[in-house]
């Protein structure tokens, strides 16, 4: 271990150097003796290295690229990446896939003329992995909003691919016949297919271009072809699992037309009936097996968006129509089939993921489901009447044999989810049903009883389906029947079955999270606290059970709900909080061992949290209890130096420590020294973390820590974390700023915005259009704070002592900037308004010149739109508990239940935009006749800026002279 750690150390030094990525990239290339292993993990490496590094703005990590350097690797990675093994060219691809997101096209101007000038290539490994590695850039195209700077990059991209792809495409097609019986042929040049209509998606999930317009008619013949290609020799009938080349090219065959059939784009509407003809035969043709599970959800997903746009209704009107797609389509992939059984059994965690995660958008029953919900947003009442006769049939199926026709009651559930819910949310659950249907009849009579069942190894797949019912239709339940809910689903937690009771953990959560309007306005939990009380003990019981059963997978499911319970439950809790924490540090103390499940892991921590803040925000004399409690399993977690842990552990530390009444302690003055250590912030998913300790210290301990000598080292992590461009340190400035003693901090002060204008000045080469690197913006609000802390002068004579008149420069090219790329929000806004309120009315320095006062005119006008704005919510910092989703995030995961409250460092400033009123009032008295001309240079070219100013005056009566 101490030799991977040393090396890895070793590694991370390197990185910070120039020319290592270029190093790694000749042992890549295999320019230096080495193994295929140690080129396999050099491509690794490198692929790492572009990921943290090559983004400026994003911050490097500390990773160096030098000029040279990233000429060097533009110059030869697609070449290198055409002649390296297939392991070692997916790397590369993924790597120019990385740059590309950054430089392409404007800084990398020859990378698709090289990539295309490979499709012509006879070796059709180089082909594939330039059409992987074009498909990867032009990925960026989907899903993202339209603006004139993507335009030209399609443009750009359109005009150089869009002729060689179609060329590429047709002239594989020919060698597809002609290699037809050559499997060990055909099948790269099939994949090959596949990744071209990967690409054509890309290039028109915008808009139609031209091009594809002017030549549908090639490729929907091309299309069409590929629809009915049948090749025994890439198909094989034996395979039940993986899906053939020739499956994964006819579903994204079937994604274009699904591209241009949901835009209802003319040119293609004469296509159109040939191609639902050619899916629905498609559909009725494949098999229940897996590897027809992609083909099956393309061709459904067809079918539902057209079935639901009005235009088609006629395809679909005759009910013989509908009972066809119902019956033959619908129906059997509904139905939970062998492979399904085995994954609930053997592999249930994939089962849970996949199902009530909703990451089964790719299932052939999720998409079934999404079918009827089409269906009836056109045809509801005949939907409705043709699945009731099914349902009717198949519970009547079940009654008379229901240890053997179980199968047909799981099908009626899921057809009767299909059919009544019209809106619902993974997170808000089911606000909209179909009128024709009555869930509490529904639920009476198949679900409720099936909970009440004693024996609950029984039928598990329908016990699941149940409670699935039940969490699916939580918002329509009455508390009355939640409660009389509650001890069936807490009866479940103690299921054989992993599905079963994670399922009734899932559902117990869900519940907790309902929400209802009460009278007055607001909300409130429907199922709270005092509703919970009744069950608090038979639940922790049955959950910990769960959570400790060894022989299972860390269950995530358990565990949120146990966060969950804490929460709602409250100060309910304190009764039984040693007995809690003392379970959760014993599951801590058994993960920490190897921690496997990080969802699970964060849901435990946030749990202890949760703990700390009901209890000690109570009652801080017990934080003492707490510590006494927790110390030992986090000192364990350090000294092991879990690095998944870590995080966590310093949060809670701080938590700790803001609660604590009086002090440092002994313990917490003893751990300061150690955090000071620069190793320990060279993992970058520490530093979060760590600042928000060095942040609880501060607010806590200031001055001593100053007396300790500790300024100038923290001082040193400022800088440290500011030169990878990490905006945590400007969050740690703030606080330095705000806490230390102002005569301890001025001589530091100098150097300190000395550091900060070298880092804008670096920021310059990245900015330009709409691009504002984030440390431009956090240093602009560092510097809002400033000023509204300290006033102009502090701000102005900081800055001349570095170089005189400097700080026009800094307003003009980087604070203003910033407010014109971004309207800051809650309290950010707060901070802006405030500062530069002082910055513009404090003195009269920009009065002095006309550039001057056209700098004034600008920032005080994005002051009025900051104040005007109505998403600008200034110093707003409220949340709720149930309306965050907490869930762990691999950069860094934040613990909700730890985070302190969003400080306002203006507390005595209440009204900002009153503030701002009567300062500018203020100022305009000292100097009659100024202010009315420059604010109106500033609002002349947004009329709605000058009525809403104006109109803050008048409701303010104030006047300016």
């Amino acid at each position: 271990a101490d030799l991977r750690k040393n090396a890895e150390m070793q590694l991370r030094e390197q990185q910070q150097k120039p020319g290592h990525a270029v190093a790694i990239l000749r042992i890549i290339a295999g320019d230096t003796p080495s193994n295929p292993a140690v080129r396999q993990a050099a491509a690794v490496h490198f692929k790492n290295i572009i990921k943290k590094g090559w983004d400026v703005e994003d911050g490097t990590d500390g990773i160096t690229f030098s000029d040279d350097d990233r000429n060097i690797i533009k110059s030869h990675l697609v070449e290198l990446m055409c002649t390296v093994p297939s392991a070692i060219q997916a790397q590369c691809s993924e790597s120019i896939s990385l740059i590309a997101k950054v430089d392409f096209p404007q800084n990398w101007q020859n990378l698709l003329p090289s990539l295309v000038q490979k499709f012509n290539s006879p070796d059709y490994q180089v082909v594939n992995g330039a059409l992987l590695t074009t498909n990867s850039i032009f990925k960026p195209f989907r899903h993202v909003q339209r603006s004139d700077a993507l335009y030209k990059d399609i443009l750009y991209s359109l005009n150089i691919v869009q002729a060689p792809l179609l060329t590429k495409f047709k002239s594989t097609g020919v060698e597809v016949e002609a290699l037809a019986n050559n499997p060990k042929e055909v099948e790269p040049r099939l994949e090959a297919l596949r990744t071209m209509c990967r690409i054509f998606y890309s290039l028109n999930w915008q808009d139609l271009p031209e091009y594809f317009e002017d030549h549908i008619g090639e490729w929907m013949a091309e299309f069409e072809k590929y629809l009915q290609y049948k090749n025994p020799a890439v198909q094989d009938s034996n395979e039940e699992m993986e899906p053939s080349v020739v499956d994964a090219l006819q579903a994204a065959i079937i994604d274009n037309l699904y591209l241009y059939a949901d835009k209802d784009e003319e040119p293609f509407l004469p296509f159109l009936p040939t191609f639902t003809k050619l899916v629905w035969n498609l559909l009725l043709s494949i098999t229940a097996f897996p590897k027809h599970d992609l083909l099956a959800v393309r061709g459904i997903k067809f079918l539902s968006m057209l079935v639901a746009k009005p235009m088609h209704k006629s395809m679909f009107q005759d009910e013989s129509t509908l009972r066809e797609i119902i019956s033959r389509i619908v129906i059997p992939n509904l139905m939970i089939r062998e492979t399904d059984e085995e994954r609930f059994e053997d592999d249930p965690e994939e089962f849970i993921v996949r199902d009530i995660e909703g990451e089964d958008s790719e299932s052939r029953r999720r998409n079934s489901q999404d079918l009827l919900r089409a269906m009836c947003r056109q045809f509801e009442p005949q939907t409705t009447s043709i699945c009731t006769e099914h349902i009717g049939s198949m519970l009547a199926e079940y009654a008379a044999d229901p240890s053997n026709k179980w199968v047909a009651k799981d099908v009626a559930i899921h057809l009767f989810l299909g059919i009544s819910i019209r809106a619902e949310s993974s997170a808000q659950g089911v606000s909209q049903m179909n009128d024709g249907v009555n869930m509490l009849d529904f639920f009476t009579e198949n679900i409720f009883p099936e909970l009440q069942d004693v024996n609950i190894s029984a039928r598990p797949i329908i016990k699941a389906s149940s409670i699935k019912f039940v969490s699916t239709f939580r918002n329509q339940f009455s508390v009355e029947q939640l409660s009389a809910l509650m001890p069936l689903l807490i009866a479940h937690l103690a299921s054989p079955s992993v599905v079963v009771h994670t399922y009734a953990a899932f559902a117990i959560e869900k519940i907790l999270t309902v929400k209802v309007e009460v009278q007055g306005g607001g909300t409130k939990l429907k199922f709270g606290a005092a509703e919970l009380r009744p069950f608090l003990e038979s639940l922790f019981t049955s959950l910990f059970n769960v959570v400790d059963n060894v022989e299972l997978n860390e269950n995530q499911y358990a565990m949120k709900c146990i966060m969950r319970s804490l929460s709602v439950a409250n100060e309910d809790v304190m009764p039984i909080t040693q007995i809690v924490l003392a379970r959760l540090t014993t599951v801590l103390a058994r993960v920490a061992k190897n921690p496997r499940n990080p969802q699970f892991n964060h849901y435990m921590f946030e749990s202890i949290a949760v703990l700390v803040r009901s209890v000690c925000s109570r009652r801080p004399e017990v934080t003492s209890s707490f510590e006494q409690l927790l110390f030992e399993p986090f000192e364990a977690v350090l000294q092991l130096d879990v690095s998944e842990f870590t995080p966590y552990v310093f949060q809670i530390l701080a938590q700790l420590l803001e609660y604590r009444p009086d002090g440092l302690g002994e313990a917490y003055t003893a751990l300061f020294p150690p955090l000071m250590t620069p190793a320990l912030w060279q993992n970058s998913g520490n530093v979060p973390a760590l600042v928000r300790l060095l942040k609880a210290y501060l607010n806590k301990a200031a001055a001593q820590l100053v007396a300790e000598n500790f300024l100038i080292p923290m001082l040193g992590i400022f800088q440290q974390l500011l030169s990878t461009g990490d905006t945590a340190s400007i969050d740690l400035l703030s606080c330095l700023v705000l806490t230390v003693p102002q005569d301890a901090m001025a001589p530091a002060l100098k150097q300190v915005f000395n550091i900060l204008c070298t880092r804008l000045q670096g920021a310059t080469r990245v900015m330009g259009g709409n691009k504002v690197p984030r440390t431009v913006v956090a240093i602009t609000n560092f510097f809002a704070l400033f000023c509204g802390k300290f006033g102009a002068k502090a701000f102005f004579n900081t800055l001349d002592s570095l170089q005189p008149g400097i700080w026009v420069d800094i307003v003009a090219k980087f604070w203003y900037p910033r407010l014109e790329f971004t309207i800051p929000v809650r309290m950010d806004a707060k901070v802006q308004i405030v500062g530069i309120t002082r910055l513009i009315c404090d003195t009269s320095e920009f009065l002095s010149s006309a550039n001057r006062q056209e700098i004034w005119s600008r920032m005080a006008a994005k002051e009025v739109g900051i104040l005007t704005s109505s998403g600008s919510n200034f110093g707003d910092v409220t949340t709720d508990d149930v309306d965050i989703e907490i869930s762990y995030a691999s950069a860094f995961s934040s613990l909700y239940f730890a985070r302190k409250p969003v400080g306002d460092p203006f507390p005595d400033i209440v009204d900002p935009r009153m503030f701002f009123l009567q300062t500018l009032q203020t100022f305009s008295a000292a100097h009659p006749g100024r202010v009315q001309p420059m604010l109106a240079q500033g609002l002349q070219s947004d009329q709605k800026l000058t009525a809403g100013l104006e109109s803050m005056l008048s409701g303010a009566g104030i006047s300016l002279v």
